[in-house]
């Protein structure tokens, strides 16, 4: 008896693992990053990214759990299984590449400089030299402000680009770099109201990227090929637009 008894928790150990590997774990930035993801007043994450996973899991007709996720840790996160997708604004460039693989882009939009009004500043080297700028720390914005402004400017790293702005805001920096978007919402803010878009940076395809995409395993191919599905779905039949009009002012798709 008692040996049936094991192989039958065995067996149930067995079913609820299978359950649970039929979960994907999307991991998401622990972080607030409105528009894009942020805790609502009762916990709940909300936001476009959030929606556009729910969006995509739904047409690919997989269920998924969001995992917030320290942004510093998240690719490690990954690797180790914790989390089975990143879908957390995360920019598909060369040097992921060689770490992961990602699904086509569901949104591309430009970087910018956003500074201070009263400071005369443009997205340039020059424009920036002898400015305090302020980078999210393991992003593809710090590693371009290092390769491009570094040299003649100061900069200063985060742990969330929130906390960039609220310097910015009150005046210890001159000028942080970021997604057009993220900007944009914090510029529609009381304290954002200090400071205005100063340029676009140049491009640099190497580290900003191609746009961004959902982050899987290498040889997780039938999770990439269901995400890819998902995306192309949520094209195809207008639910991305949908979606993306509650926030932005025009599609944030392939610019």
């Amino acid at each position: 008896m008692k040996k049936f008894l094991m192989l039958g928790c065995a067996a149930m150990a067995l079913t609820v693992g299978s359950a649970q590997a039929d979960v994907v774990r999307v991991g998401i930035a622990a972080e607030p990053y409105p528009p894009f993801t942020a805790p609502d007043s009762a916990g709940n994450w909300v936001g476009w990214e959030v929606e556009i996973i729910d969006a995509v899991c739904a047409a690919a007709e997989l269920e998924c759990e969001l995992t917030p996720t320290a942004w510093d840790g998240i690719i490690p996160a990954l690797l180790s299984g914790r989390i089975d997708t990143i879908m957390a604004s995360m920019s598909i460039t060369e040097d992921r590449l060689q770490t992961i693989d990602f699904s086509d882009p569901y949104y591309n939009t430009p970087t910018v400089i956003v500074g201070q009004r009263d400071m005369e500043m443009d997205a340039t080297p020059e424009g920036l030299a002898g400015m305090v700028i302020g980078v999210q720390v393991s992003t593809i914005h710090q590693t371009y402000a290092q390769t491009y402004f570094e040299e003649g400017s100061e900069l200063r790293t985060y742990q969330t680009q929130d906390e960039a702005n609220q310097d910015l805001a009150s005046g210890r920096i001159d000028a942080t770099q970021a997604d057009s978007l993220a900007l944009d919402d914090f510029l529609g803010t009381e304290a954002g109201a200090c400071c205005e878009i100063k340029g676009t940076v140049e491009m640099d395809e190497s580290i900003l990227g191609s746009g961004v995409g959902a982050g899987v395993r290498k040889g997780d191919d039938e999770l990439l090929a269901a995400l890819n599905a998902g995306i192309a779905a949520i094209l195809a039949d207008g639910t991305y637009e949908e979606i993306t009009a509650r926030y932005f002012a025009t599609s944030i798709y392939g610019q």
